[in-house]
């Protein structure tokens, strides 16, 4: 299958300057690996600490890019492995998928659910309730429709808030604890994954923006897509929170797995 790389760089929601930086060298990167050229989408904006209410005003032509991307890929008949600083981009990348492809699973490998609301969030940061929004748990108002969060499956989460937890146990999104076990779970099925860098090792990633102790080794994560991909029609790829450019080659081995 042929592929497409797209690095968004315009801000979403980030918090620090150096993961649009991060997206553009992984972006690079990776499209050097597939034989293909990577898109440069929107230009960086200043990270700041602001409300979740802010950012899908402020970043709202940003976001929706993020859905158009994925979707024009898939459209297509082409593989979408889209690079951004923050995972608010699956507010509009998830409904894309769900829309091109209605059958695929969600594969959410992050640190974090990024489950929270409006109402149980206790940050008011974005990042920490796209795949919510991306759910139809809350509206983000920017019309890009949900993905049933019966089809997303999670992988990696070790951090994760009380209110959100409830959350995620009452809108049936999946949890696989143990990741030798998520081959036999996306067994021939589609699948579309959405990668936060943060569910590694901080020792084995420095700069994150949320780290979390406990994560997957590089080699760890690299041999788990390799089983993903053996077991599963993997579609497409996001991937976000890459804070270290320097290391853009060593992402690039992590995830060559799963490239076409």
């Amino acid at each position: 299958m042929e592929g497409s790389v797209s690095a968004l760089l315009c801000r979403t929601s980030d918090r620090i300057a150096a993961t649009s930086q991060g997206a553009r060298e992984l972006a690079l990167t990776v499209a050097e690996r597939m034989e293909v050229e990577a898109r440069m989408i929107g230009t960086p904006g200043e990270p700041a600490d602001s409300h979740f209410d802010d950012d899908l005003r402020d970043a709202r032509g940003c976001l929706l890019e993020a859905g158009g991307q994925v979707e024009d890929a898939l459209g297509g008949g082409r593989f979408p492995v889209l690079t951004s600083s923050d995972c608010s981009i699956c507010i509009t990348t998830l409904p894309a998928v769900a829309r091109l492809r209605p059958e695929a699973l969600v594969l959410w490998l992050d640190a974090h659910p990024d489950f929270n609301s409006p109402e149980t969030t206790t940050s008011g940061f974005l990042g920490g309730m796209c795949l919510s929004a991306a759910c139809g748990a809350w509206d983000a108002g920017l019309d890009a429709g949900f993905i049933d969060p019966s089809r997303v499956v999670m992988c990696g989460i070790r951090d994760v808030d009380a209110g959100e937890r409830v959350l995620v146990e009452t809108n049936g999104v999946g949890l696989v604890e143990r990741p030798s076990r998520l081959a036999d779970v996306l067994a021939g099925r589609e699948v579309f994954i959405h990668l936060d860098l943060d569910v590694l090792d901080p020792a084995t990633m420095p700069g994150l923006q949320w780290p979390v102790d406990g994560g997957l080794s590089d080699g760890g994560l690299r041999t788990l897509l390799a089983e993903v991909a053996e077991a599963a029609d993997v579609v497409g790829l996001e991937i976000t929170d890459f804070p270290a450019p320097p290391l853009a080659r060593r992402v690039a081995t992590m995830v060559e797995p799963v490239l076409p």
